[in-house]
Order: C-alpha cells, then sequence, then structure tokens
C-alpha cells in the first residue's frame, strides 16, 4: 500500500496545537524532548502560523492563535524512557508541575507538567 496520502515518515495523526507564544513552545519542546524543528511558517510579526516538530516517531503540529483561532489549553501524553529525567527537563525548562511523576493504577509511572503556550504535557514510562 502506498503512503503517497501523506508526507514520508508522518503518522496519519498528529496533534495540532494552537497556542499563546509557539516560538516558546517549540524552544520547550526541544529542550525537554529533544523534539526536532522539520518546518516552521512565521507571519511578518514573527508570530507563527504553522510549525512542525517531530518528536520520537510523532510529528506535533504548531501555530499561534490568531483571530478567529485563539490558543486552546491541550492535553498531549508522551512516553519517554526515563519520566523522572524528562519531568526535572520540563521544570528547568519553565514548565509548571501539574503532577509528580507517579505510578498508581496502571504500569506507567506517569507525571505533567504545563508549558508556557497552555499546553499540558503527560510524561510516562512503562515501570512494570
Amino acid at each position: 500500500m502506498s503512503d503517497s496520502h501523506k508526507p514520508a515518515n508522518y503518522t496519519s495523526v498528529s496533534p495540532y496545537l494552537i497556542v499563546s507564544g509557539a516560538n516558546a513552545t517549540i524552544e520547550f519542546l526541544v529542550n525537554v524532548f529533544d523534539a526536532v524543528e522539520l518546518r516552521r511558517f512565521p507571519d511578518d510579526a514573527g508570530k507563527i502560523r504553522h510549525a512542525e516538530v517531530r518528536i520520537d516517531d510523532s510529528v506535533i503540529m504548531i501555530a499561534d492563535g490568531q483571530d478567529g483561532w485563539p490558543p486552546v489549553a491541550s492535553n498531549v501524553h508522551i512516553y519517554v524512557s526515563d519520566v523522572d529525567a524528562t519531568y526535572r527537563r520540563a521544570l528547568d525548562a519553565g514548565g509548571a508541575s501539574v503532577q509528580a511523576p507517579v505510578q498508581k493504577d496502571d504500569a506507567d509511572k506517569r507525571g505533567g507538567v504545563k508549558d508556557s503556550g497552555g499546553t499540558t504535557w503527560w510524561i510516562a514510562t512503562v515501570v512494570g
């Protein structure tokens, strides 16, 4: 089956975040999750009309809010190799703690941080 209906190395589903401060969100993702910026299309004022970053095997699309498309608080879940180290990097990068990493009733140790653009990032590692 051909994958010509989508760009090479893209999954079929990508979160699209409309945030307040897309430049800062991209910087946060690079610092915390080693995201790789794929594309960025700013307007004349420097606001992001559209950008894409890759985290591991997934692409996240990001834009600044604008008239008719206001920023929307979102939640994104990401599996990482070390939830504790990633949580610390997120706090060091300016994220606000939502929940310190903890294992509850499933196999995941999970924590959460909120970035300055309004997205809550739930990070988890399968521990048993």
